[in-house]
């Protein structure tokens, strides 16, 4: 799954989609999809990141405690 790093608009390939739709993780683990090579992969905080279209994510993939 890609969404878009806030801070430099770039694309990141999502790896463990688990991980985002999960509210107890803070980050997940993807890659810039930049350029012809692909990078490392790294942790990326969820509050920089969004759908491509500029929404943000919903709040029961980042809050465990979104429905008290």
């Amino acid at each position: 799954m890609y969404m878009k790093d806030v801070k430099s608009g770039n694309l990141v390939e999502v790896l463990d989609v688990t991980a985002l739709i999960n509210p107890s993780n803070n980050a997940v683990l993807g890659r810039f999809h930049v350029g012809e090579e692909l990078p490392e992969q790294q942790s990326f905080a969820k509050s920089t990141l969004i759908f491509p279209s500029g929404e943000v994510l919903p709040d029961c993939w980042q809050n465990p405690e979104y429905k008290s």
